[in-house]
């Protein structure tokens, strides 16, 4: 199974690079390569640019095959592998999709919603990751990383509980949100509930658990 992680990691790699340079040649000198808030172009660059995103993807797919290596003892990521590795392709995955949404807006001139685009793939990445966010045990690189959850393998547990949830939970909303065509700031405030609460669970638990001399 672990296998299958590393191929389809690799093969969304090889589709970005594959794409990117097959639309390459057809390329005006000058691309847009930003968006201001209201989708609205307002960064070029050359062509060549739209080699990056597949360079950052070769650059986590490397990111991800050490860390592992360098986790300190009681933080390793063998402990939930499976769910280590599906998160790798899910984050480049999510890289993978922002590189086509952007190839699509060069060959049309920029002619899209780019915010909208961007941000209904992020929500459904945040649903995603919900989906087995309770499978992550602690470690240094992936979950809700805060002092109280690193100090605490139950508050960990806890928290990663609650969060798995409102992050299903807020993604779709906020995927809901975005294809609606409703204000965007009404997904921004969906997403800094899914961030915000699990950080203010955590210290809370911790602090009961503390004054019961439970940790």
């Amino acid at each position: 199974m672990t296998r299958l992680y590393w191929i389809v990691a690799v093969a969304l790699v090889a589709l970005a690079w594959g794409a990117s340079a097959l639309l390459y040649p057809g390329l005006p000198a000058r691309v847009p390569m930003h968006w201001n808030i209201r989708g609205q172009i307002d960064g070029y660059g050359s062509k060549a640019t739209v080699f990056l995103m597949p360079g950052v993807m070769v650059g986590l797919l490397g990111l991800f095959r050490a860390l592992p290596t360098l986790s300190p003892k009681n933080f390793e990521v063998d402990s939930f592998r499976a769910t280590y590795l599906f998160v790798m392709v899910l984050t480049i995955g999510m890289m993978g999709y922002i590189q086509a949404v952007l190839l699509y807006a060069v060959a049309t001139g920029g002619r899209m919603d780019m915010n909208r685009a961007l941000f209904g793939g992020l929500f459904l990445f945040f649903a995603m990751l919900g989906n087995v966010l309770g499978r992550v045990r602690r470690n240094i690189y992936i979950g809700v990383r805060v002092p109280w959850t690193l100090a605490s393998e139950r508050v960990w547990n806890d928290t990663h509980r609650v969060a798995a949830w409102l992050f299903v939970a807020c993604g779709l909303s906020g995927f809901l949100i975005v294809v609606a065509g409703l204000p965007l700031v009404a997904a921004f405030a969906v997403l800094l509930i899914a961030v915000v609460v699990p950080i203010v669970y955590a210290f809370v638990h911790y602090k009961q658990l503390e004054r019961r001399g439970a940790l």
